[in-house]
């Protein structure tokens, strides 16, 4: 059995083991593989299993590649798979589905109360020799905020949307949320309401939704002015759910009052992406779903997904 690892580095930089997948075969492990069909077909050979997480493979490589039986996601998204044509083959593709969850929602309010206290840059500043210089004996450069009693809209309230509720409720937040599914565990969390009156009603709005065609862009210069003056927007979801453009003017002019990103459109992130001159936005590179533990139970997804496949019973199946 012959298994290839096509973008390995993101998953396992070297502080986890690939032994859960090399005791199925013979395991190569490529750190990264350029976008390009060429080297992908070459690197994957006459391999049978294919793992990735964002290394497309598509009908060009699937047919030129004879030998794949099964294609697993270092992921939850499997957007980057042909998963109608792997089908069409008979090519089963399984993917990740629940690892993040405790990590993304801690993240979400990790960039929240950033924003509240800038503890960075204030750190940053102590270090800088700027308190031992200072006439008072306290400083602080940018405005503190407290979370208690202040409302936090949730939009997609799954498993990780009710983990950062259930932290903001602990805060002494008012959570309301808005999702398609509302559940008994979701309102012992929330309020649900609809989108409009999260835009109206709440000081900080948090993105956990699926990118869908209706929540494209849902952050946007028509839902920015429903929204309360001074509102904070948090998204580790993904960067399609906002207008950038939009969230940069609504920075600039002080109707948003501070951005946490963990995503954007375009990633890595370009050059000109307007948010990366826009005020009071933070932005960290997709990072969320990264903790060594997260990380962990993706190997461990992972090696049950390969178990089962060899066993004849795939797992996790998308297609």
């Amino acid at each position: 059995m012959k298994i290839v690892i096509l973008d390995g580095y993101t998953e396992n930089p070297g502080d986890l083991s690939w032994n859960c997948v090399s005791q199925f075969g013979e395991l190569t492990v490529y750190e990264r593989t350029p976008i390009n069909n060429k080297e992908i077909i070459s690197r994957i050979g006459d391999a049978e299993i294919v793992l990735t997480n964002k290394c497309p493979i598509d009908r060009e490589v699937i047919d030129a590649c004879p030998n794949l039986k099964y294609i697993t996601v270092l992921a939850t998204g499997y957007n980057v798979i042909d998963t109608d044509y792997a089908a069409e083959k008979g090519i089963p593709v399984s993917n990740v589905p629940t690892y993040g969850t405790a990590a993304v929602g801690q993240y979400a309010i990790a960039l929240l109360l950033e924003i509240c206290h800038h503890i960075g840059y204030h750190s940053d500043a102590v270090h800088a020799g700027k308190w031992a210089d200072n006439d008072d004996w306290c400083f602080w450069d940018y405005p503190l905020i407290e979370l208690a009693d202040k409302t936090i809209g949730i939009i997609g309230f799954g498993r990780i949307g009710q983990t950062t509720g259930k932290i903001a409720k602990a805060l002494g937040m008012r959570v309301l949320a808005n999702d398609t599914h509302e559940t008994e565990s979701g309102k012992m969390i929330a309020e649900y309401v609809d989108r409009e009156t999260i835009y109206r009603s709440a000081d900080v709005i948090a993105l956990h939704c699926p990118l869908f065609p209706d929540t494209k862009g849902i952050i946007n210069k028509e839902s920015i002015s429903k929204m309360k003056d001074g509102v904070i927007i948090i998204n580790n979801s993904r960067g399609p759910l906002v207008v950038e453009q939009d969230l940069a003017d609504a920075l600039a002019c002080g109707k948003v009052a501070a951005a946490g990103l963990d995503v954007v459109s375009t990633e890595p992130i370009t050059h000109d992406n307007p948010l990366l001159s826009a005020p009071n936005c933070i932005i960290t590179p997709h990072i969320s779903w990264a903790s060594k533990e997260s990380r962990q139970r993706i190997l461990d997804c992972t090696e049950k997904n390969i178990r089962s496949f060899l066993a004849g019973k795939p797992d996790n199946v998308v297609n």
